[in-house]
């Protein structure tokens, strides 16, 4: 389920009839938001918040007042590349690679969305067999799992300038958010911005009836989801 916030400006791409798309872990990303709020004895719909789900796929988004403004693209190469995509690739490289005559599209797809991120880079998309390669010191294994921390805190870092450096919390969440190497490389970098706070983990069907629930104690009006170019997008 992905819903779609974002602002005008930050659909804009630099090719016309190319829309940045607002495709991410949208349930999980809400109902932490919602517990740090809780935790911060604030309403989600009071603060500023980054928050990042590091899973199978990485996406950081800006989270201004219960509305999230602007996301990574986490499917289609956009971000951080993760356990097994690519994220953001260098575009030139990639055109090359595509009319090369050497890979059918399916074939490029896959490199994008699951061959991609460790997977192309180590051979696993298993993080834990990767930290154990970080921890018996292999330097390739340490060099790929710091890039993925450093692309993490960079794009956390220009997700903060879409809240103009207002960030009541930095979150982060997802199955990676368990791996305290990397939680502790993106830390470093980032925790001058603003308080970094960690739910590992995610539990989408718990997100689903939590926000059920609020609809039905009149805590939250509903929205009414429309289907637009194989999206799902929320009014109200």
């Amino acid at each position: 389920v992905v819903v779609d916030e974002m602002e005008p400006v930050a659909r804009i791409s630099g090719i016309a009839g190319m829309e940045r798309k607002s495709i991410f872990h949208a349930l999980n990303q809400k109902a932490v938001a919602r517990k740090v709020a809780e935790q911060l004895n604030h309403k989600y719909e009071d603060l500023n918040l980054l928050v990042t789900h590091m899973g199978g796929g990485i996406t950081v988004g800006a989270h201004k007042k219960g509305r999230v403004i602007d996301v990574n693209n986490g499917l289609n190469g956009e971000g951080p590349f993760s356990p097994e995509r690519a994220g953001t690739v260098p575009v030139g490289q990639l055109v090359e690679m595509c009319f090369s005559g050497e890979y059918y599209r399916d074939e490029m797809i896959k490199k994008l969305v699951g061959q991609g991120g460790l997977v192309s880079l180590i051979g696993t998309n298993d993080a834990i067999k990767v930290e154990q390669m970080v921890e018996k010191g292999d330097p390739e294994a340490t060099l790929i799992y710091k890039a993925m921390a450093y692309q993490v805190a960079k794009e956390i870092g220009g997700a903060s300038a879409v809240l103009h450096g207002k960030i009541d919390a930095i979150v982060l969440t997802g199955g990676l958010a368990y791996s305290k190497i990397l939680v502790d490389e993106i830390k470093e970098r980032v925790d001058w911005i603003a308080d970094v706070i960690v739910h590992p983990g995610e539990d989408e069907l718990e997100a689903l009836a939590e926000g059920a629930l609020r609809v039905l104690r009149e805590e939250e009006a509903p929205k009414e989801y429309v289907v637009r170019e194989k999206e799902t997008v929320a009014r109200g």
